[in-house]
């Protein structure tokens, strides 16, 4: 897909305006990697100059953070912002809110200090600025609702731009019962990816798929790609899966323009 690494870049002398934090689900999972090439897709529409660390990037740490092992998150950390500062990055996009939140909040008391961008945000900055429209007729009058990522959400206020983007779609957005301040996790939050829920209780995903079902969607937009596996698990218990996708806000940005 054309992505080059930094190390690509900066051999060639050249300084990328963005550094895109890939994160580990849009590298190693399967269905993540589909948000990775459609978000890469609108940012060479718009014709970002960016790249990726490559090999080079490694975990932010924020699993082990909140799993606990601070000590171990301050060694990915710390090693992480050996190569950012290596390279001079000043400015990171990532469409991973649990990226997003570690490297804005908690990098800058260990030294590194960067702009960072949720790519909802960024994809809104495009636009603000000229440099990307949105088709508004491809996905004209789909019912969609919208699943708030804890870690864009809640832990940083950041409600408004994922919906303008949606609206942008010329789709009818509704919302679930419970949002913004008040929308439940879909529980992959806090390290709870990794384990199960606890004995008689109900799957928090089912619990939140339930809530989006309420909306009789035809798609559930995510800005996060543990959510969207959350979801996508949630929606297939409930065996609503010919009849509802799980897609997120960059897929249909890219989908909107044909990418």
């Amino acid at each position: 897909m054309n992505v080059p690494t930094m190390a690509e870049m900066i051999a060639q002398g050249k300084q990328p305006e963005v550094l895109f934090w890939v994160g580990a689900a849009g590298s190693y999972d399967d269905r993540a990697k589909k948000i990775t090439r459609a978000f890469v897709k609108v940012l060479h529409q718009a014709k970002v100059d960016f790249a990726v660390l490559g090999t080079e990037e490694s975990s932010t740490g924020d699993a082990a953070k909140r799993a606990g092992n601070e000590f171990l998150f301050q060694m990915q950390a710390m090693m992480n912002i050996e190569v950012l500062n290596g390279y001079e990055i000043k400015t990171i996009v990532t469409a991973d809110p649990h990226s997003y939140n570690t490297l804005k909040n908690e990098y800058p008391e260990l030294g590194g200090n960067y702009t960072v961008y949720h790519h909802t945000q960024f994809i809104s900055k495009l636009i603000e600025e000229g440099r990307l429209t949105v088709n508004n007729t491809t996905l004209k009058g789909k019912r969609v609702t919208y699943h708030d990522p804890c870690y864009l959400g809640r832990a940083n206020g950041v409600y408004e731009t994922p919906r303008a983007l949606i609206r942008r779609l010329g789709v009818g957005l509704t919302e679930m019962k419970r949002n913004k301040t008040t929308a439940l996790c879909c529980g992959a939050g806090g390290a709870q990816m990794f384990k199960d829920a606890e004995k008689g209780d109900k799957e928090i995903n089912v619990l939140r798929t339930e809530d989006a079902l309420e909306t009789k969607p035809q798609i559930i937009a995510t800005g996060c790609p543990y959510c969207n596996t959350m979801m996508t698990d949630g929606v297939k218990f409930k065996e609503k899966e010919s009849q509802i996708e799980v897609k997120d806000i960059a897929e249909l940005i890219a989908e909107a323009n044909k990418l």
